[in-house]
Order: C-alpha cells, then sequence, then structure tokens
C-alpha cells in the first residue's frame, strides 16, 4: 500500500472495529474485489473504464493494496464491464425518471451516485451495519439525496424498512443488487425477488448479476473469490426461474457481462448458453408488470 494512502490502522478505533467486522464477514469481504477492480483496472482494460473517484480510497481504508485481486485479469474486466452496465442502466431510468429513487442492495463500498447524480434523483445505499458504519466513516454526511441504510437481505421486510414507494400509481423504482444474491441461499434470493414483485410499483427495475448454476459450490475455482471465505451458493438454470417468486416479474433483458473480453469468452460463452440456456456469468434485468 502506498504509504501515504490510509489504512485501517490509521481509523478511529470505533472504525477499525467495523472495518475488521466488515472483512471478517465472508459475503461482505468480497466487497475488495470490486474496489481494487475499480480503483485499478481502468489502465488494463481502457475500453470499460469507470473513472471511480473513490474506490483507491476506500480500499485503502481496509489496509489493501489491490495487488491480488489485480492479478485476476478477467474479474478485474469483470467488475469494470458489470459497473458500466449497472451505471448505464441506472441512466436509462433516470430519463424517464429524472427525480426517480435508485437503491442499491448491498452496496459495499460503491459510490454509484458519483455517476448517477443529476441534480434531482435519489439514491440509497444499504448494506449490513458494519458495512454502513464504515461507510459512513469513509463517505460522511451523504446529503438529503443520497442516503445510507442498514439491512439485512436475508431478513423479510427490507423493502418497508426502506421507506420505498409500493402499490399501483407509485414512482417507479430502481434497484440493482451488484455482487450479493450469488451469495445467498436460494431460498433467500427467491423471498428477495417476491418482495420487489410484491411491492415494488409498476415499470420498476431490478438489475443484478449472476452465475450459472453450474458455479454454485465451485468458489474455490474462482480466480478471485477463492482468495475470500464467500461461496457461490445461487444461481439460475434459467431464465424462466427468475420469474418464478412472483406472477408481476418480467425479464426485461439479459446482459452478458464478458461478451467483450476476448478469447476464449467470444467462442465459447455462446455454445455454452446454448446447452445450458443461460449466461456463465450475466446481469438480469427484471421490471415489475401490472399489465
Amino acid at each position: 500500500m502506498n504509504k501515504q494512502d490510509p489504512g485501517i490502522n490509521d481509523l478511529p478505533a470505533e472504525a477499525q472495529v467495523h472495518a475488521a467486522a466488515v472483512t471478517a464477514h465472508a459475503v461482505s469481504n468480497t466487497l475488495r474485489i470490486p474496489l481494487a477492480a475499480r480503483a485499478l483496472g481502468d489502465t488494463l482494460f481502457p475500453q470499460v473504464a469507470v473513472k471511480d473517484a473513490s474506490a483507491r480510497e476506500a480500499l485503502a481504508l481496509l489496509g489493501d493494496d489491490g495487488s491480488l485481486w489485480l492479478k485476476q485479469r478477467s474479474t478485474v474486466y469483470g467488475v469494470l464491464s458489470r459497473t458500466c452496465i449497472f451505471r448505464d442502466l441506472a441512466l436509462d431510468f433516470l430519463k424517464s425518471h429524472p427525480g426517480g429513487q435508485m437503491v442499491n442492495l448491498g452496496c459495499g463500498l460503491s459510490h454509484y451516485f458519483q455517476w448517477l447524480d443529476n441534480g434531482q434523483a435519489h439514491m440509497t445505499d444499504a448494506d449490513l451495519p458494519d458495512v454502513i458504519a464504515l461507510r459512513r466513516e469513509f463517505l460522511g454526511n451523504t446529503g438529503e439525496r443520497h442516503t445510507l441504510a442498514e439491512i439485512d437481505l436475508c431478513q423479510p421486510g427490507w423493502w418497508k424498512k426502506l421507506d420505498l414507494p409500493s402499490g399501483r400509481g407509485a414512482a417507479s423504482v430502481f434497484l440493482m443488487c451488484e455482487g450479493v444474491l450469488m451469495y445467498l441461499p436460494p431460498q433467500v434470493v427467491s423471498e428477495v425477488l417476491a418482495e420487489f414483485g410484491a411491492h415494488a410499483p409498476g415499470g420498476s427495475v431490478f438489475a443484478f448479476d449472476a452465475m450459472c448454476w453450474l458455479a454454485t459450490g465451485q468458489a474455490r475455482h474462482h480466480p478471485a473469490v477463492r482468495h475470500t471465505r464467500a461461496e457461490i451458493a445461487w444461481g439460475p438454470r434459467r431464465p424462466a426461474d427468475l420469474l418464478k417468486p412472483h406472477p408481476r416479474l418480467r425479464l426485461a433483458a439479459t446482459h452478458r457481462v464478458m461478451k467483450g473480453y476476448g478469447l476464449p469468452y467470444s467462442l465459447v460463452e455462446p455454445v455454452f448458453r446454448l446447452l445450458l440456456r443461460v449466461p456463465l456469468y450475466a446481469i438480469y434485468e427484471l421490471r415489475t408488470d401490472d399489465g
């Protein structure tokens, strides 16, 4: 780590406790991976560069210089590519809803509002208490249109806890969930999707990434995740699986994250998708439909 960068030992004692808790939590600890990719990966893959102004400092707060994660080039590309997709989906939503509500579920230390703040939009970054406490130490006061919230997606009722609009005629909401659902038990993922389907106003969007079901239980083979204690617990077998939790759910689009990475992905992925019906790794865009 650069000697001028802050580190976990430079944080106040309470913040050090939260930082230690985050790195000790298997799923929360994976937030290091996107931070490193966004902090250091732009020069490796300028075609998907994101110019993240906060990632390097956030990574340093955890005492991580990013060198371990940067070795995993495919992972770095995947993070940058999915960041571009999530960002562009949110920007598309804001074209129709310039003052709309956006929510990042399991936000980690990512800072999407730096790209999405149009002067009218509202953003809620939500995660487990220790993660949010660390975000407060890092980001400070976020402002009237950018708020932080403590939630646990494994516990039902998160929609109401976030005080999001609900019911026919209410304003549409954009939700994203990056690098989270794949680590949750299948029943929990189904409950999360069902809660979105039951409460989100018509036209709302839920974008999330997922690996194919073949990746479940195989974290030890993933070039980056294997260095954490997290395990891949869920992945769809077919697109229709994503719609089963609630009848209002519609699959608007599937965005292949690795499509621009080059060989061998450009050759293998189409065959893989044809045989298994789902991409190896993709962002799924669900919408609620009252029609």
